[in-house]
């Protein structure tokens, strides 16, 4: 299923693999997650519908697509997703491995789990709790 979702002045294309798989398989521009949806009860319905109250988690960060040794060289790690910063689990000179969670970004009413795309040492938390963040705005910069 290919669908265009517009965010304030900005169009995403989005594509769903299979809306009935767990954990649902998103492709937005390019970026590929995967979403669980929250299992509370919002209505009853044998086709999927999209729903203001429903939400999800992301349970795993985009999957990558250049070469291992280019993603762990990066200095920063980029908003994955236009969002709110909803929560924040390290800190300046925190320790980190790949594939930690470092902070929360709620957008469409779903939380997604902002992954570390590498191991090393925070050297700045460039976003903060309640901050709007864009697309590839950075968030956290490593040493």
């Amino acid at each position: 299923m290919k669908l265009n979702v517009k965010i304030g002045e900005k169009t995403y294309s989005v594509e769903i693999e299979d809306v009935n798989a767990r954990p649902i398989v998103a492709v937005v521009d390019g970026d590929r997650f995967e979403v669980t949806p929250d299992t509370s009860p919002v209505g009853i319905s044998d086709q999927p519908q999209v729903r203001k109250e429903a939400s999800a988690v992301v349970t795993s960060a985009p999957k990558q697509t250049e070469a291992p040794a280019a993603a762990s060289s990066e200095k920063s790690l980029l908003a994955p997703l236009p969002g709110t910063v909803i929560e924040i689990f390290v800190n300046p000179g925190d320790k980190v491995e790949s594939g930690q969670v470092l902070l929360v970004i709620e957008a469409m009413k779903m939380k997604n789990n902002i992954r570390s795309t590498r191991e090393g040492k925070v050297a700045a938390v460039l976003a903060t709790t309640g901050q709007i963040v864009t697309h590839k705005q950075p968030l956290v910069e490593f040493e």
